[in-house]
């Protein structure tokens, strides 16, 4: 599967309409979920991983490689970002919960996180394996 890099600029808390805040209960995946007139997004950062997508893409002078995102309409990407959605302070989303937000949802399992849209896109993160679709 070829990855697709992009530079996500999410809306602030404060520009958003709604905005969730989540981390794994283990701590090692952080998420953020935004909605804004119409749109929405989800986005999760993996601190350590073993990664499943090497190479940056040409363009990327920012970090790569850890941050995954989809929003309400397309398909899951790998981000080109220079900032992080990890808060220590986001409530931790126990195994089995789910979350949703814009037609967006996030699921948390032992396994890690999984968001999707209603279109059935989005991506899967976990510290061994990541997944686009």
């Amino acid at each position: 599967m070829k990855a697709i890099a992009v530079l996500l600029v999410l809306a602030g808390p404060a520009a958003a309409d709604d905005f969730l805040g989540f981390r794994t209960p283990t701590g090692n995946i952080h998420c953020a979920m935004y909605s804004w007139n119409g749109g929405a997004e989800a986005r999760c950062d993996v601190i350590e991983l073993t990664p499943t997508y090497r190479k940056a893409p040409a363009g990327c002078d920012l970090d790569w490689g850890h941050s995954f995102a989809v929003d309400n309409t397309g398909k899951g990407v790998l981000a080109c970002v220079g900032d992080t959605v990890q808060d220590p302070r986001n409530p931790v989303l126990p195994y089995g919960q789910a979350l949703s937000l814009g037609g967006i949802s996030c699921v948390s399992a032992k396994t890690g996180i999984t968001c999707t849209n209603a279109a059935g896109h989005g991506f899967s993160v976990a510290k061994a394996k990541q997944k686009l679709f």
